[in-house]
């Protein structure tokens, strides 16, 4: 948790890699019963997850303006979708879970899934989500077994969701981010959020804290400075549901495009002995728009902002950590203060 490296913590296991996979041009040529654990998929293909399909050769990119990239081939009939070469992507895969997760809660991470995703864990339907870029969780403790656990998914290029993701941007389908699975205390935070803020002054600050808590926990509180010091700290007792409390900071030091200094809320929960440790990343700043204006903390700024498209080379919507910090050190070179 100090590192904020996740993959290092035995409540976290990525489901990366190999998936037995299988493409259809057609919606209605897709598989039915793959779910099933007596599914032959031996003569399905591997693909990596993430992975984007048309950067393997299954389908090409369509590219589209202003419009649906379907409009040259389907009448826009919301929520209708076309099934003529809406393709489809259906993976399977076998995954153990660790014997010290029996008895916590386990969530299973799908990052930005493009179009959509339906999941079946051991033959039971376990879930649907839709929106490219935004990430897929779902609860799966009901669904697993001891051993060996069976996960299948089935993905469109095009769902009812689509009519929202009109724009000027090249259309790729697949799994583009990080996947993975990890577990909760049954007892314990679900959510946080926290809302900063700068007195009128712009020089104390203050953290507003809501906690969601699925069952009785005492949470510690402590904030961080990027030194490692601590600043301040709070401890609550709670029941299930949410909390607020609020934490002040004596001059702080103050976020802006050009100091993007960061402290670090560190909430760790207990309940029965066992304990969790959940580090957050926050700043202290004040955005306000006043008689036209724009202000960071009090201070008149102006925007210089560009559109950034997720988009890479080589891995198409799958975009490496190496790339994104090159893209942000070419941003910052060029005074970029704001993207899109």
């Amino acid at each position: 948790a100090e590192d904020g490296r996740r993959e290092l913590s035995s409540n976290y296991m990525s489901i990366n890699g190999t998936w037995k996979f299988l493409w259809v041009r057609d919606a209605d040529m897709r598989p039915e019963g793959f779910w099933k654990d007596d599914f032959d998929d031996s003569g399905w293909d591997d693909m990596p997850v993430p992975g984007i399909w048309e950067m393997y050769g299954y389908g090409v990119p369509l590219y589209n303006n202003v419009g649906y990239a379907w409009q040259y081939q389907f009448e826009s009939n919301p929520p209708e979708t076309p099934v003529k070469n809406n393709h489809v992507g259906t993976y399977r895969r076998k995954i153990t879970i660790p014997e010290d997760w029996s008895g916590k809660r386990v969530i299973a991470h799908f990052g930005s899934v493009t179009s959509n995703i339906r999941l079946w864990v051991n033959g039971r339907f376990a879930g649907y989500s839709e929106d490219s870029k935004l990430e897929a969780e779902f609860d799966v403790t009901g669904y697993l077994k001891p051993g060996e656990n069976l996960f299948a998914f089935q993905t469109f290029r095009w769902c009812d969701g689509t009519y929202l993701e009109d724009q000027d941007f090249l259309r790729l389908s697949g799994v583009a981010r990080d996947c993975y699975l990890y577990a909760k205390e049954k007892n314990g935070i679900s959510d946080i959020r926290i809302t900063p803020d700068l007195d009128s002054d712009y020089d104390d600050g203050s953290l507003e804290i809501r906690l969601d808590m699925t069952g009785s926990c005492t949470v510690t509180l402590t904030l961080t400075d990027m030194e490692g010091k601590t600043v301040a700290e709070k401890t609550i007792t709670g029941k299930k549901g949410s909390r607020t409390v609020r934490m002040e900071v004596d001059s702080p030091e103050k976020w802006t495009a050009e100091t993007p200094y960061l402290y670090t809320l560190t909430a760790t929960s207990e309940s029965g002995g066992t304990k969790e440790v959940i580090p957050v990343r926050t700043g202290f700043r004040k955005v306000e728009i006043r008689g036209a204006q724009l202000l960071i903390n009090g201070r008149p700024i102006l925007i210089k902002g560009v559109n950034r498209h997720e988009m890479d080379p080589d891995g198409g919507y799958l975009v490496s950590r190496e790339r994104m910090l090159q893209d942000i050190l070419r941003m910052k070179q060029l005074n970029v203060n704001a993207v899109r």
